[in-house]
C-alpha cells in the first residue's frame, strides 16, 4: 500500500500558490517605485546641472570682456625741441595732448582714413587724459626723445563698451562722457587698425585704479593680499587644529569637559562668519590695536573661522584609521605618542590635508568678515614692498575688490567684478583640484 500511495502522487494535482518567475502584484509596484526613484533623481540631477551650466556662462559672458581692452596704437616722435616747448607751458598735459592728436591724424592720414578730423576735446572723451600718460612716459624716458615710439593707449570704459556691443548710439543722449559723434571716429579708427581689441593684461597685474577710470582697474593687488591672508591662516590654523584634533581624539579623557568642548567647535563651525568679523573688530582693532584692512587682521579673523572646519576635518581622518594599527603599535613597545605621531597621524595625512586646503578655499572666498575690519574701505594702490609690509600695510583681498567694484556707479566696474569672480573662481577650483590630487596620491586602503 505504501508503494501505490508513492506512485499516486505525481498524478495528484499540484497546489496553487506563487511562482518565482511571474511577478506578483507587491512585486511590480515595488519595481515601479524604484523606477520612479530613479526617474526623479535623473530628472533632479538634469536640473542642477542645467542650472550650474547656466550660471558658469551668465559668469563667462558678463567677466571675459574684463580681460580685454580696446586701445589705441599710435607711431609718436617728439622731439628735443617739442619736450622743452610742452615743459615751459601752463597747461603741459594740454600741450603733449595736441602733439599726440597730430601724430593720430597722420597716422589716419596713412592709412587711407583722412577724411576723419580728430579734435582733442574728442581724444580726451574716447582716450582719456594722453596728455599726462606721454608726459611720464618722457620724464622717466629723455632718452627715447627723437626715436619713433608706439604708444598704446587704452580707450575709455565706454568706448570699449560700445564696441563689445553693451552700449548703443541711444545710450549717448545728453551725455557728456561720450557724444554719438565720437562714435564716428571710433568706428574709422577700428576699420584703420589703428584701434584694436587686446587681452588686457593690466587686469590680471594691476591694482584699483579709483572710481574714476574702470578701464586701468586690476585684481593683481588683492590677489597679493589674499596671499598673505593664506598664509596667515595656513601657518596658524593647520599646526593649531591639527594639535587640538589629536588631544581630542587620542589622548583627551572621555568626561563633561571634553564633551562641551566638542559641542562647542560643531556650533562654531556653523555661526555665521560676520560673526567671527565682528569678534576679530573687537578683540585685534580696537583691543590690541592692530592696523586697520591689514592682511594680518584678516588672516587671524579666517584661522578663527576655520579652525572648527579643520579640527572636525581631522578627527574624522584619525578616526579613519583602523584601531589595529594603534594596538600593533603598541603591542611592538611603543608608547601611545610614538603609535600616534609615527603611525597614526602619516595614515591620516590625506584627509588633513584635504581638509585643510577645504577650509582654505572656504576662507579665500569669505567677504562678510573683511567687511567689518575695514578692507573693503581700503583702495589698493600698489603692491607691497616685502613681507612686513604685505601683512602689516593696508591691503585689500579678491572677495573685497570684487564687493567694491560691483558697488560703485559705472558700469564698467560690474564687467570688472565679474572678472574678479573668474579669477576667484579659477583659485577655488585650483585648490580644490589640489586637494583631490593629494587624497588620491597618499591614500591607503585596507
Amino acid at each position: 500500500m505504501t508503494d501505490a500511495t508513492a506512485s499516486a502522487a505525481p498524478d495528484a494535482a499540484p497546489r496553487r500558490g506563487k511562482s518565482i518567475v511571474t511577478q506578483d502584484t507587491n512585486t511590480r509596484k515595488r519595481n515601479a517605485a524604484e523606477k520612479r526613484f530613479q526617474t526623479y533623481g535623473m530628472i533632479a540631477i538634469g536640473i542642477g546641472v542645467f542650472f550650474l551650466v547656466a550660471l558658469t556662462w551668465s559668469i563667462l559672458r558678463s567677466g571675459l570682456p574684463a580681460f580685454t581692452e580696446t586701445a589705441v596704437t599710435v607711431e609718436f616722435n617728439l622731439s628735443q625741441e617739442q619736450f622743452d616747448e610742452a615743459e615751459s607751458q601752463v597747461l603741459k598735459t594740454a600741450a603733449y595732448e595736441g602733439f599726440f592728436v597730430r601724430a593720430l591724424q597722420a597716422q589716419l592720414n596713412e592709412e587711407g582714413a583722412g577724411d576723419v578730423q580728430v579734435e582733442e576735446d574728442a581724444v580726451g572723451r574716447i582716450m582719456g587724459n594722453v596728455g599726462s600718460q606721454i608726459r611720464e612716459f618722457y620724464r622717466a624716458n629723455q632718452d627715447q626723445l627723437g626715436q619713433e615710439v608706439s604708444f598704446t593707449v587704452p580707450a575709455s570704459s565706454r568706448v570699449d563698451r560700445y564696441l563689445n556691443g553693451a552700449l548703443s548710439r541711444e545710450d549717448l543722449t545728453n551725455s557728456r562722457f561720450l557724444e554719438p559723434e565720437d562714435l564716428d571716429i571710433v568706428d574709422r579708427l577700428v576699420d584703420s587698425g589703428v584701434m584694436a581689441n587686446a587681452f588686457d593684461w593690466t587686469f590680471i597685474t594691476g591694482t584699483d585704479s579709483g572710481v574714476d577710470n574702470p578701464g586701468g582697474a586690476g585684481i593683481g593687488a588683492s590677489v597679493i593680499g589674499s596671499f598673505f591672508m593664506m598664509f596667515v591662516v595656513l601657518v596658524l590654523a593647520l599646526p593649531i587644529g591639527v594639535a587640538a584634533s589629536i588631544y581630542l581624539e587620542e589622548f583627551a579623557p572621555q568626561n563633561k569637559f571634553t564633551d562641551l568642548i566638542e559641542v562647542n567647535i560643531s556650533n562654531l563651525a556653523a555661526v555665521p562668519s560676520i560673526v567671527f568679523g565682528i569678534l576679530g573688530l573687537a578683540v585685534f582693532i580696537q583691543f590690541a590695536h592692530l592696523p586697520q584692512s591689514a592682511p594680518l587682521v584678516g588672516g587671524l579673523v579666517l584661522t578663527l573661522m576655520t579652525l572648527p572646519t579643520i579640527i572636525i576635518s581631522t578627527r574624522a581622518s584619525l578616526k579613519s584609521v583602523p584601531p589595529s594599527i594603534r594596538a600593533a603599535a603598541l603591542g611592538v613597545g611603543a608608547s601611545q605618542m610614538q603609535a600616534v605621531f609615527h603611525h597614526v597621524l602619516p595614515l591620516a595625512a590625506p584627509g588633513i590635508l584635504t581638509g585643510t586646503i577645504i577650509g582654505l578655499a572656504q576662507a579665500l572666498g569669505e567677504t562678510a568678515p573683511l567687511l567689518l575690519i575695514g578692507m573693503v574701505g581700503f583702495v589698493a594702490r600698489q603692491y607691497p614692498d616685502g613681507l612686513a609690509s604685505g601683512l602689516l600695510d593696508p591691503n585689500s583681498a579678491m572677495p573685497a575688490q570684487i564687493y567694491t567694484w560691483a558697488a560703485r556707479a559705472d558700469p564698467a566696474f560690474y564687467e570688472k567684478a565679474w572678472g574678479g569672480i573668474i579669477v576667484l573662481l579659477v583659485f577655488l577650483l585650483f585648490m580644490n583640484a589640489l586637494a583631490i590630487f593629494l587624497r588620491r596620491k597618499f591614500e591607503r586602503r585596507w
